[in-house]
């Protein structure tokens, strides 16, 4: 029978054994050896019982078994020391603490995502952008970043994946218990649990509890909707990640933001912890993070546009999309509905939040609120993921500076990293490559692999249980792969331009390889569609039904339910990774950085990170035909076929070339490329890594506009920016001219020379404080664009003249051969501003002026 109510019933320890309790609420056990070791031998069959969760373990242990570990000194020395190590960790000075923020650090920095993957324990996230999120948090903790994260706690989390005979992604959605998770309740002092809540359209509350789960030193803080006090619409706004119809993501999106920075007040009014100077908006999701900001500010009398310009000042905004269809949208009449007096912000017109996230711009939507647009508006700071996603997105976001080329639009990129302690097998941690011999890396990989091949055979039973198969079918399943064969993955979510589905365009050249008599090949595939994608389900279904053929279900697999546990198996136990998305469709992706840790070579089109950081040391890049198939269908048949060929010639050749009696030894060539990867390729894809740089190029510089904003200072930029661009579109360059050197003839120029150059400008009543005039030169293509433009800042030469014009002077250095031209420009200038192209703003020559100017040097 069901019960009518479910509670949790927590352990009580002995007094010897208290320390496990604090171990176990501290997810820095997901990432630490020793701990998890200790806490598999309170009870190593409960603890793969209770799925390697400490809290759960803790919770079933028997009393007899807690009686004797509390008796036991050899267990109880063990447990002192992990828990001396925790506080050591928790309280110790780190990278941070020794000036690794400069010299003032921000004293806090609140970091918001809509999820976060720190570990299978923990389900809140459903991919890439989650188990970044999760990394970027253990890496702050590791280094002592003050961050203090902020996301939502759903219920039923991402949903669990299973498979129909027919091999259809069937999709469950278990309840998550907050109190048998590792969470704990923000409470007052009064022991009441501490709340937050959000003003909906005709005086209704969206209320929240707030819970916090202890990320090593990173508090994360979880909004939790399921409360008594909410209807239940309101009840149901955190059930699910990424479900529901435009209204529910946009309570959930109202919730984490504008309810996040109402945790995160509270969170630091009773705990005492520093209010953060620096907030990092994660994806557009959270960009209302911003606008509660704004509120705050004007209750305290700064009027709308100060407000905005100290908003701004300290907020960092990360897009992870490279294309427009990633991001949200909504119907601006459904934004206007839960904005403005009747709703969220009273005080503040639903017009002026409208403005933020409004496409203004050629091919923009009208009626449209755009999240990313509104991210990009709000914060003066923003970076895509991989040096080739921030030129995508400078591209992809160019129509909010006009007049600017795409390489000059103020995005930044940080690339991203993965935390090497929570992906890297123990194993590998243990062995120095520099020195390791060829034998002793060849026996490393042998010893992951065959630990795949077991943990896949164990999968892969149990779901084919779970698709109806009896247990006398399953004897085949014994069989499946083999240690000694050369083993691929792919696991990721399963959106059509990731290409699950691309390896099976020829199937009979996959049988072949996967058959070969003397290099065959086996593949590892898991992967989700989303609930909604119908598409992506249709991918999973072929794949599988291919996999369940008899003639080849022995070396390629299809296992469902991916998520951080699975993966944390996959990724050490396969020779190649391979990733074949349409370039250049991937932001980053980092599943291959987390097989690369683990001596994994990769095998990938060049796009996100593979772009910048590929050498043929690392393993191979597949041949793209993006830019000159046209036809989908032809470039997937052209990527495949390059596929193939590189697994013909040299991917299966390199691993089964051996050496030894036999070819028994190990494949010289292959290991030499698993040492360069562990020790050439690992070191750049470190969390460790890309958090310093958010430190250092973002959080820091945003810190300190943050701390100039006073209102008065706050008050004075906008003053600024309202004059100018109420001034612009008087600014203008009315005439150019320069003086040619002696030595140029017939238009040609000798490489040092240099140019004098006269500009006159109208800056319609500005002063030459509040503009800046450069010269930009450079090479020039053969339409006379600049490709490699460098700016020279013109000096004004006197005051202005009777018509109000002023003359700027200046050398422009001719510094490259070939092919050469400049332009001028006026910008606006500020020493607040962080890019001079911050408004958007510039005055370029006319047609008849640069014609009756210009000089091109060939």
């Amino acid at each position: 029978m069901k019960a009518i109510r479910r509670f949790s019933v927590r352990p009580v320890l002995p007094e010897p054994l208290r320390p496990l309790s604090d171990l176990a609420r501290n997810l820095r056990w997901s990432w630490h050896r020793e701990t998890r070791e200790l806490f598999r031998d309170v009870d190593p069959d409960g603890w793969q019982a209770a799925g390697r969760d400490p809290v759960r373990l803790l919770g079933a242990v028997s009393a007899a078994r807690l009686a004797a570990l509390a008796e036991d000194p050899g267990f109880l020395r063990r447990l002192a020391a992990a828990a001396d190590d925790l506080r050591d960790y928790l309280t110790g000075p780190r990278w941070y603490q020794s000036q690794g923020g400069g010299a003032e650090p921000p004293a806090a920095i609140a970091y918001f995502s809509p999820e976060f993957g720190i570990t299978a324990e923990l389900p809140q996230y459903s991919g890439g952008l989650g188990i970044l999120a999760g990394d970027h948090l253990k890496a702050a903790s590791d280094l002592g970043v003050p961050l203090v994260g902020v996301g939502l706690l759903y219920r039923h989390g991402y949903f669990r994946q299973s498979l129909s005979r027919d091999g259809w992604q069937q999709e469950r959605y278990p309840v998550l218990d907050p109190h048998e998770l590792p969470l704990d309740l923000l409470r007052e002092p009064d022991g009441r649990p501490a709340a937050v809540a959000i003003a909906l359209p005709g005086t209704r509350r969206l209320r929240a509890r707030v819970w916090q789960a202890r990320v090593g030193r990173v508090p994360l803080l979880l909004l939790d909707s399921d409360v008594e006090d909410n209807d239940q619409a309101e009840r149901e706004v955190t059930d699910r990640l990424y479900g529901g119809g435009s209204e529910h993501r946009l309570l959930q999106e109202m919730l984490l933001g504008v309810g996040g920075i109402r945790a995160v007040r509270a969170y630091c009014r009773l705990t005492g912890h520093p209010a953060p100077e620096a907030f990092h908006t994660n994806e557009g999701h959270a960009g209302f993070l911003g606008l509660e900001r704004v509120r705050e500010l004007t209750a305290d009398g700064l009027d709308f546009e100060a407000a905005l310009e100290a908003v701004r000042a300290g907020t960092v905004f990360t897009t992870h999309t490279p294309v427009p269809a990633g991001i949200d949208r909504f119907d601006a009449s459904l934004v206007a509905r839960h904005f403005g007096d009747d709703g969220e912000l009273p005080g503040i017109p639903a017009e002026r939040v409208l403005a933020l996230g409004a496409e203004t711009y050629p091919g923009g939507g009208p009626g449209v609120f755009n999240m990313a647009v509104m991210g990009l508006r709000l914060a003066q700071r923003a970076n895509g993921v991989s040096t080739l996603h921030g030129q995508v997105s400078r591209e992809m976001f160019a129509g909010l500076w006009p007049d600017f080329d795409a390489g000059e639009v103020p995005i930044t990129s940080i690339t991203n990293g993965v935390h090497a302690p929570t992906w890297t097998a123990p194993e590998v941690v243990r062995l120095d490559p520099a020195v390791a011999t060829d034998a002793e890396l060849w026996q490393l990989r042998r010893t992951l692999r065959a630990r795949l091949v077991a943990e896949v055979r164990r999968r892969l039973y149990a779901s084919w249980r779970e698709r109806g198969a009896s247990d006398a079918e399953l004897g085949w399943v014994d069989g499946v792969l083999d240690p000694d064969v050369l083993t691929i993955g792919f696991a990721r979510r399963v959106p059509s331009y990731k290409r699950l589905t691309l390896m099976l365009r020829d199937r009979d050249r996959l049988t072949r390889l996967l058959l070969h008599p003397e290099r065959p090949v086996q593949i590892v595939v898991a992967g989700k569609a989303h609930p909604a994608d119908d598409g992506g389900k249709r991918l999973i279904q072929d794949f599988v039904r291919f996999a369940d053929d008899p003639r080849v279900r022995h070396r390629v697999v299809f296992l469902p339910d991916y998520g951080m546990g699975m993966a944390r198996d996959l990724y050490p136990g396969c020779d190649v990774w391979l990733n074949n998305p349409l370039r250049p469709l991937e932001a980053c992706g980092t599943s291959g950085m987390k097989a690369a840790l683990n001596g994994g070579l990769n095998l990938s089109v060049r796009d996100g990170w593979w772009d910048e950081w590929y050498e043929p040391d690392y393993g191979w890049a597949i041949p793209t035909a993006d830019g000159t198939a046209t036809d989908e269908a032809r470039r997937d048949e052209l990527e495949a076929a390059a596929l193939y060929d590189l697994l013909e010639e040299h991917v299966t050749p390199r691993f089964y070339d051996r050496e030894g009696v036999g070819g028994s030894g190990p494949p010289p060539r292959w290991t030499a490329m698993v040492r360069q990867t562990l020790t050439g390729l690992g070191p750049k894809v470190l969390a460790d890594r890309m958090v310093r740089d958010y430190v250092e190029r973002l959080y820091a510089p945003a810190a300190r506009s943050h701390r100039t904003m006073d209102p008065r200072t706050a008050g004075d930029l906008a003053g600024w920016k309202t004059r100018v661009r109420g001034a612009w579109p008087r600014v203008a360059v009315d005439h150019v001219e320069a003086a040619l050197p002696a030595a140029t003839q017939d238009g040609a120029a000798e490489l040092g020379a240099t140019l004098a150059l006269r500009v006159r400008v109208a800056l319609g009543g500005l002063e030459p404080a509040d503009v800046e005039v450069q010269a930009v030169a450079g090479r020039v293509d053969g339409s006379d664009r600049i490709t490699d433009a460098a700016e020279v800042a013109l000096k004004p030469a006197g005051g202005p003249d009777a018509e109000g014009h002023w003359l700027y002077e200046g050398p422009l250095p001719l510094d490259r051969t070939g092919p050469f031209g400049y332009t001028v420009r006026v910008l606006p200038a500020h020493r607040l501003l962080a890019s001079s192209a911050e408004l958007g703003l510039v005055a370029l020559p006319t047609e008849a002026v640069s014609e009756a100017a210009g000089v091109l040097l060939r």
